[in-house]
Parts: structure tokens; sequence; C-alpha cells
């Protein structure tokens, strides 16, 4: 493809030979004659300026080095991301049914679906056009998928799950388990509370590897339109993500709590149960929520507080020791002040009785 091509497929402004032949997409560091690459964060303008690609993808301004041809655009990340897609293309599985795979009485099949080798689809269930199943995946009875989701390997859709149309699924994520729900009764023993809700997802989400959504034990839990959650995340039951939520790797959030629209929560955040989050909340690494944000809240910590207040906190931290030296100090010198001003009163005493 040729450069000026790629600029046209990428609606970006081109600066530099249009005539260059471009055949991959490659880093700042590792890319040579016949590559493009991209720029986005100023961290690696050292990279930018040593780079050998024919072509960069940058931001107007951004100075590029001698010989170097520039695509510009308002979002270099986006036109990154097309650029990948359209110069490395994934292939387009087998459609059909694999002769090892196990499809139920009931199965709706779309036009174009691909089943791999040994994936099973359960009784009743509906699988959208274009819809791919890879080797060892589950769909369970009653499942419904829409058109062009794609289910990675070992990936398991329980019964009576909803998804949207364009939902990826990665390995080994499971949609609908059990929500974790038990009762003691009077002896103490816990009895299992029976999740027979379900999980909707909507259109347009993507399912990290090894993420776990579950099925509450009546009504759903709901995942909203556009939402991308990363590996190893834990959505318990009955909770309620808006459109468009990100959750980062080792997220969990416990059961019935209502995330709203376009909430960030970044790694390991921890939220508690039947909470609401609202719209546009943003919590960094390893922040503990205990309590109900408002909108465009941004917390850190534990206890989650104001990201302002717990980057002033945590500068304090680091001198705490020093502090109670201080302090210790302090408290030594004064009460040697006390100890010399409580002789000095009470020599004082003997000298006026004795005047």
């Amino acid at each position: 493809m040729t450069l000026r091509d790629l600029a046209d497929h990428l609606a970006c402004r081109l600066e530099g030979d249009g005539d260059l032949s471009i055949a991959r997409v490659a880093s700042l560091e590792t890319a040579g004659p016949g590559d493009v690459s991209f720029f986005s964060n100023p961290r690696y303008a050292r990279a930018l300026a040593a780079t050998r690609a024919s072509a960069v993808i940058a931001a107007e301004g951004v100075a590029v080095p001698d010989g170097v041809a520039a695509l510009r655009t308002r979002d270099p990340y986006v036109a990154f991301a097309r650029a990948l897609a359209l110069l490395h293309p994934q292939p387009a599985p087998l459609v059909g049914v694999h002769p090892t795979a196990v499809v139920e009485a009931g199965v709706v099949l779309g036009e174009d679906v691909s089943i791999g080798p040994y994936a099973w689809i359960g009784a009743g269930a509906v699988l959208g056009a274009r819809t791919v199943v890879r080797a060892h995946a589950t769909v369970g009875e009653g499942a419904v998928l829409g058109d062009d989701c794609l289910l990675h390997p070992h990936v398991s859709i329980r019964e009576r799950v909803t998804l949207g149309h364009r939902v990826v699924v990665q390995d080994h994520a499971v949609v609908g388990s059990d929500g974790f729900g038990f009762a003691a009764d009077a002896s103490g023993a816990m009895l299992k509370i029976p999740q027979v809700g379900t999980v909707v997802v909507g259109d347009d989400v993507e399912i990290g590897a090894s993420t776990a959504i579950d099925r509450p034990p009546i009504g759903a839990t709901v995942i909203g339109r556009g939402t991308k959650i990363d590996n190893l995340v834990q959505v318990a039951h009955g909770v309620e993500l808006g459109e468009r939520v990100i959750l980062v790797s080792q997220v969990g959030i416990a059961g019935s709590t209502t995330v709203g629209a376009g909430t960030v929560l970044a790694g390991q955040v921890g939220v508690a149960g039947h909470l609401t989050i609202g719209k546009g909340v943003r919590a960094t690494a390893q922040t503990g929520i205990p309590n109900s944000l408002p909108d465009k809240a941004f917390v850190s910590g534990y206890p989650a507080i104001d990201n302002r207040d717990w980057l002033k906190s945590s500068a304090v931290f680091r001198t705490l020791p020093a502090l109670r030296r201080q302090v210790a100090d302090l408290q030594r010198r004064l009460a040697t002040l006390e100890g010399a001003s409580a002789a000095e009163g009470e020599a004082g005493e003997e000298t006026d009785g004795t005047a």
C-alpha cells in the first residue's frame, strides 16, 4: 500500500512522499524502511528523533526527523489502531461447524457462523451472523449471541446469557457464572442461594482473559454498550455497568453496585457492594472504594479520598519517620525545660521562705 493510500484510509493529512510503499506498522525503535510508526506520548520523543520509519503518525506540530514522512491527525492513537487493522488483518475463520464440535437440538445458527474444534453449543442457543466460537469454547442452553461476536478458546458463556453485537470474549473468561450467595441456617450451615438470574452484555463490549461476570439469584447483571473489561476482573452478581466503562486488570466490584457511564477504574481497584458510582468517575490503581461516589469524582487511596488530597497525603507519608523523630526530640526537650522550670520554682519558694 502506498503512503498516500494509507493516509486516505486513515483520514490523515500527508506530509512527505505519498508514493512510499508501506508494508507494516512497527514501534519507533524497531521500525525501518517500509514501516509506519506512531507518536503520541512525549516520553518517546528520543525514540521519535532516532526512528528509521518511513512515516510516523503524529499530531499537528510534532517535529519528525528529516526524511521521515508524517501522517497528521488529531488522535494518533486512534489512527494507529486503524492502521494495525488495515495492514495486519487477522485470518478469517473457516465458516461452518467443525466435525468435533457438538451442536445440540434447537440451536439457531446465523449466516457464516464458525464453530471450532471441540466447541459445545447448548440446546436452544442462538448465534448471530458471522459469530465465531473458537476451540473448546462453550455456549450454554438458551444463550443468545448477536452478530459478529468472537469467543476465544475455552470461553464459557453460561445458560440464558445474552450478548449483543460485536462482543469479544478473551480466553478462559466466564460470563454467567454463579454469584457468590449463601445463607446460614439455624445450625450455621451455609445454604447455597440458587443463582437463576442472567447476564446481559451490550453491543461492542470486550471482556478480557480469565474474567468472571456473575449472574444474580434474580434479575440480571448488566454490562453497558461499549464497555471494555481487562483481564482478571471480577464483576459480581447484580452489578450494573453503564456505557463505555473501563475496568483495568484485577478490578473487583462487589454485588449490586451500579457504575455510571464513562467511569474508569484502574488496576486492582476494589469497590464494595450496594454502592452507586457516578458517571465519569476515575479511580487510580489500588484504590479501595467503600462508599458511593458522585459524578466525575477523581479518587485514590483507601478509603478513597479526592485524588488531590491523596497526593498531598502521600507526600507526607515519606516524611513521617523523620517527623516522628523530631516530635520525640521536642518532647524530650520540652520535658527537660519543664523540669528545669519546676526546679527554679522550688528554689524560688525556698529563697522566699528564708528571707
